[in-house]
């Protein structure tokens, strides 16, 4: 459920009574920030891939101009965004 300080702002919002923080500008600004830094980070990881596939990849990469890592990392961000699916 919420707590005493949720609830006070649910009540203030129903009771249209909400008001702007003096700060407000300030802190959309700090918020974009910490967001930006945070899509912005990568986490290395480890992963064992055939030497058969490493090559394919590592080919067709070449073949597009880009280094094979960015094309793994890519194909990465797009099925975790839904952009590519695997056939099942």
């Amino acid at each position: 459920m919420f707590d005493d300080e949720e609830m006070s702002i649910l009540t203030a919002l129903e009771n249209d009574q909400l008001v702007r923080s003096v700060n407000a500008d300030e802190e959309i600004a700090l918020a974009k920030q910490a967001a930006k830094e945070y899509l912005s980070k990568s986490k290395n990881v480890t992963i064992r891939l055939s030497l058969g596939d490493v090559t394919l990849i590592k080919n067709r990469a070449q073949d597009i101009g880009i280094p094979y890592q960015t094309l793994i990392s890519s194909l990465v961000h797009q099925y975790a965004t839904g952009k590519i699916r695997l056939e099942t």
